[in-house]
């Protein structure tokens, strides 16, 4: 299957996706196989709660808004420009998807298909609709890639190499039994924002979307903020107020319920605004509705601190006062080429 068609084919995905970004779902005309497509794949966003609690329809439509500005003609190029494709000999390449947010996996996916391998596909059990149907959408776009994916039941085999996701306890499963081939094995990361005092309650409210997108399930969700010492947290409070109908949420009201008392039994001095506590520790992983915050003496030493760390980092938010990292509001929001735990999937696939 020529590259470009594949680009051809992400592009139209692209462009289905893009119905599906608002609130309200919007038919376009233009976009092919809407006939066989768009009806049902409506019902599925309705529906995926009913798979997975944390899946609401806003939650599943900010995924689908963002990959939908991701499959463009420009970025895709962009990408793929980096990289020589010509050598490659297809192998079977297996990948085993988190289910923690709604097509957490599909970057892997979309690589492993565009480094020309084929690509054998164990679903998270929280996360079993949404790609297969996508799948099907590409697969009458080109019927190639009926040949190219196939979906796993059961244990993963007859791989030649394995990109795998999971927490900390299943890395150590995944790395004893994939010990064998070339693997990328991908553990528990969190990620932080640095603050001075000196954002706006734009970049604040923004850096809510960091903390709240997704309930916070992602590891690219801000769990932990590093803030100067004297910090006060007023304006951020005043910033992320907006965000205040999540606690109508009830799986997330019935965590931050549980783990505010967890805190306050455990006599943990809070700041609490009514839908989220901060509380400061040292430790990257905060629970569900919680953030916590810990005071830096000056960004030199914080920096260095965040490299020695890196490992347990997936990325940094601030006002550009640590080298690459990125804007406030934008860490749910990553590039084609923003690879995870910064490990160059393509690079990896293309040396098999």
């Amino acid at each position: 299957m020529l590259q470009n068609d594949k680009k051809r084919c992400f592009v139209e995905l692209g462009k289905f996706l893009g119905q599906f970004s608002k609130d309200v779902s919007v038919q376009n005309q233009d976009v092919l196989n809407n006939t066989m497509f768009f009806d049902d794949f409506q019902r599925l966003i309705e529906l995926s709660q009913s798979h997975n609690g944390w899946y609401t329809p806003n939650q599943v439509r900010f995924a689908l808004h963002s990959w939908s500005e991701a499959l463009t003609e420009t970025n895709l190029t962009q990408w793929l420009s980096a990289y020589t494709f010509e050598t490659v000999v297809p192998k079977k390449v297996g990948i085993i998807l988190a289910g923690n947010i709604p097509l957490v996996g599909f970057h892997d996916f979309l690589t492993v298909l565009f480094s020309g391998h084929d690509v054998l596909i164990k679903t998270s059990s929280n996360d079993q609709h949404l790609l297969p149907f996508l799948v099907k959408y590409l697969c009458a776009l080109d019927s190639t890639f009926d040949s190219k994916i196939t979906f796993v039941e059961g244990k993963l085999t007859s791989f030649d190499a394995v990109i795998a996701t999971g927490s900390n306890n299943t890395a150590r499963y995944f790395d004893y039994y994939f010990k064998d081939v070339p693997n990328i094995i991908r553990k528990n990361r969190n990620s932080v924002a640095v603050l001075n005092g000196t954002e706006t309650k734009e970049q604040l409210t923004a850096l809510g979307n960091d903390i709240f997108c997704y309930f916070g399930l992602g590891c690219r969700n801000v769990s932990k903020l590093f803030v100067p010492e004297g910090y006060s947290f007023d304006a951020f409070f005043e910033a992320i107020f907006e965000f205040k109908d999540i606690i109508e949420y009830e799986k997330y009201a019935n965590n931050y319920d549980y783990n505010k008392a967890v805190f306050l039994m455990s006599l943990y001095k809070l700041l609490d605004n009514g839908f989220l506590t901060i509380k400061e520790d040292t430790s990257y992983a905060s629970p569900i509705s919680s953030v916590f915050y810990e005071f830096y003496g000056d960004l030199a030493t914080l920096e260095s601190r965040l490299q020695a760390d890196k490992d347990q980092i997936q990325c940094v938010v601030s006002n550009n006062l640590i080298k690459n990292s990125i804007p406030f509001g934008k860490a749910q929001q990553p590039e084609l080429w923003d690879y995870a735990d910064n490990k160059d999937t393509m690079h990896f696939l293309l040396t098999l």
